[in-house]
């Protein structure tokens, strides 16, 4: 960072700006195996959120990875308990498109909790593109909704040629993507300064603190980032504290932390 900027001095100074909210848009909910996670849920979680001046998370419990049956359901559950901090990714298991036209099915009623479709598709091992997804990206397309997918450099299920397939061809969805193609950052920037339903989201990209998020400001536009932290396994003061060291100006910042998601919630 060459010089200290009005708002950084705010934040360094107080630990927040109360006219600069954080939107984190890519989150997680409940435990995990194999990992001591102390803030996972919902009460703990917006009790984290509120000493980071983080006013939403768009988040995907755990379990809904594994079982969207079961974790959608715990998901709605704590949308609606924190209706103001809280909102949550429907996720879509391609390998059970039964369930998945169930979950589907049952979208608008739960209109109030969801703001999204989530996929993993390294995870499900299912490629982006692939049949698994396509009703599910159909029906993004078809009611503009955000479609938060796992993505990573050279993977053959989320890499950067799956993601060229369905930008494309799905334009009203509006896909963000998670980890920003992990390692592969000149695709990611290209492929959201050409789509324009593509966005940048920053889980992971800020661990790098080698002038990555400065390229994307300046090869995509900070209008196509949004804050990201896979909470609760990263901390949200870390991912702050990255965004202001970079060498951006505060008006990319402000689009980062939070005018970019309220945009992408309100078209």
């Amino acid at each position: 960072m060459k010089h200290l900027s009005t708002l950084c001095r705010t934040f360094w100074e107080r630990g927040r700006a109360d006219d600069c909210p954080i939107y984190d848009m890519h989150g997680h909910m409940g435990p995990h195996t194999g990992i001591y996670m102390p803030y996972s849920t919902a009460s703990r979680m917006v009790d984290r959120m509120e000493r980071a001046n983080v006013k939403l998370l768009a988040f995907s419990h755990h379990t809904a990875l594994y079982n969207p049956e079961i974790g959608n359901a715990q998901s709605i559950e704590a949308a609606r308990a924190y209706p103001e901090a809280l909102k949550a990714y429907c996720v879509i298991n391609p390998n059970y498109p039964e369930l998945a036209e169930k979950e589907l099915a049952a979208y608008e009623d739960c209109n109030d909790a969801y703001i999204g479709l989530k996929f993993h598709p390294s995870g499900h091992s299912a490629p982006l593109s692939g049949p698994g997804y396509a009703e599910a990206l159909r029906f993004a397309d078809r009611n503009g909704l955000p479609v938060l997918s796992h993505t990573w450099g050279g993977d053959s299920h989320c890499g950067e040629e799956e993601v060229r397939k369905i930008a494309g061809k799905y334009p009203g969805a509006k896909l963000i993507m998670g980890h920003s193609l992990h390692g592969a950052w000149e695709a990611a920037a290209s492929i959201a300064r050409e789509f324009p339903n593509a966005y940048l989201e920053l889980c992971a990209v800020t661990d790098e603190r080698a002038g990555i998020l400065e390229q994307f400001v300046s090869e995509a536009g900070s209008e196509k980032i949004l804050y990201g932290t896979d909470f609760p396994w990263f901390n949200h003061h870390y991912y702050i504290g990255a965004v202001l060291a970079a060498d951006i100006t505060d008006d990319d910042r402000r689009n980062i932390f939070y005018r970019n998601a309220k945009r992408l919630m309100e078209d």
